[in-house]
């Protein structure tokens, strides 16, 4: 182990896995706390590091995606969470799917057999006086939340939810049909058509069927981009038909036509046995959800691997709370945050506030100037949206609005959409790249 003052990073998920790994990188002394098996939480099933309790979807892996360049900017940055990731990825179109059992183990692999990690399963219950990130995540223990909540003076929490799992060989493929929207990479969807008459014949029973209890659960409070699908299909009986199951862009290969509605699945394990209802969150009963979901086509047989669930989420007051650097703000003491408890929304996001964290967490170790990611790329970016935002700060995904516009014209010529993404994505890399030399030759 190194002889640089210790840090702990509290919290094994995919924000602490990275800031733990960035800090050991550096050559400091890392204790990565994990209270799991010893402690489980409502989501989580094994005791592996960064475990997905949610899609095994870590987003559009295009350049021409917000997620995508986001993705591109950790990898340059030498991230572990997408050397995993690309290392354990399965088919899933243009996104970046992961294998849900084989990427956590391929992380906790890496992590737990660095020379300068020392994994603690235990729970902590305070804060920590020394150099520390706290990564907790969403589900952060009761203990350990009341000590931040104190902290931040207040209480933010929204709701999240997890989709089904089915066991693909119930699954009938005289219905269901492969594809990806557009044609775009491999058919790697599984489709289920429905029929007007079906769609909303299902949407009504949706709207209606049971919902599990939450303690004092509040509507308002769910994510945008991560609504149940009952509450989707509650707003109007159409919505479902442009959200989660919008035809457009799949047409029946054994038609050549477009169904009313659709219901995708994605593959979610590495052999291809199980696959996730996407889009399809919710918090109905669990024997509502077999009663209903079996009313999609295809899917009248279906056996599930997995239940969909809900759970409360925490983030922090980031924007009154802490600097760029993922360091609480108007103190001295080394402590940092990092992953959604900041704010972010996302896999990948959460990855990336780590990686701020991690990087930060060992130069306070090390009495060094901490660094600030620019805002003209997405990690800078977001990590100064959550920071600086005014009024009430709610969940943000990477997206294009926060870096700097491409002019939709330009000397008479329009550009397109494309155009406008590629340079947007060019630029931020050349940032990004102008960055890392800079630091490289401080």
């Amino acid at each position: 182990m190194s002889e640089t003052k210790s840090i702990k990073i509290i919290g094994g998920g995919l924000a602490g896995c990275e800031a733990a790994w960035q800090a050991a990188e550096a050559g400091c002394s890392v204790e990565l706390w994990e209270m799991r098996p010893r402690k489980s939480t409502p989501a989580h099933r094994t005791e592996d590091f960064a475990e997905l309790v949610c899609s095994n979807s870590l987003g559009g892996n295009a350049l021409e995606t917000a997620s995508g360049l986001l993705k591109e900017e950790l990898r340059r940055l030498g991230s572990v969470i997408l050397e995993c990731a690309d290392a354990n990825s399965v088919p899933a179109g243009g996104a970046l799917g992961v294998g849900r059992e084989e990427f956590p183990k391929a992380v906790t692999e890496a992590v737990s057999s660095h020379p300068n990690i020392e994994v603690v399963r235990g729970e902590m219950e305070e804060i920590p006086d020394g150099p520390t990130v706290i990564a907790t995540g969403p589900l952060t223990s009761d203990a350990l939340h009341e000590k931040v909540e104190k902290l931040s003076g207040e209480n933010l929490y929204f709701y999240d939810a997890a989709s089904p799992i089915i066991h693909r060989d119930s699954i009938a493929d005289s219905i269901a049909f492969m594809a990806s929207r557009y044609g775009k990479g491999d058919a790697a969807y599984i489709n289920c058509p429905m029929d007007e008459e079906t769609y909303y014949k299902f949407v009504e029973e949706v709207a209606s069927a049971e919902l599990s209890p939450i303690k004092d659960f509040e509507e308002d409070l769910y994510f945008e981009g991560c609504l149940p699908v009952e509450t989707i299909a509650r707003r109007g009986k159409d919505t479902l038909s442009f959200g989660p199951m919008k035809p457009v862009g799949l047409p029946d290969p054994r038609t050549g036509k477009e169904a009313y509605a659709v219901v995708q699945l994605r593959q979610d394990d590495a052999e291809g046995r199980l696959y996730n209802i996407v889009g399809f969150q919710t918090r109905l009963k669990w024997g509502e959800q077999k009663r209903v979901f079996r009313m999609i086509p295809g899917l009248e047989n279906a056996e599930f691997a997995r239940m969909g669930v809900m759970h409360r989420n925490t983030y922090l007051p980031s924007n009154k709370m802490l600097d760029s650097t993922m360091k609480i703000r108007n103190s001295d003491a080394p402590l940092f945050f990092a992953g959604q408890l900041t704010g972010v929304e996302g896999y990948v996001e959460s990855t990336a506030m780590g990686y701020i964290a991690g990087v930060n967490v060992a130069k306070a170790a090390k009495n060094e100037d901490l660094i600030t990611m620019p805002v003209g790329t997405m990690t800078g970016a977001l990590a100064h949206y959550v920071t600086t935002k005014e009024g009430t700060l709610q969940p943000i995904n990477s997206n294009w609005g926060l870096v700097a516009p491409i002019p939709k014209k330009e000397n008479g010529r329009r550009v397109s959409k494309q155009e406008r993404r590629r340079r947007q994505t060019d630029a931020a890399l050349a940032v990004l790249d102008g960055f890392m030399g800079a630091v490289t030759h401080a």
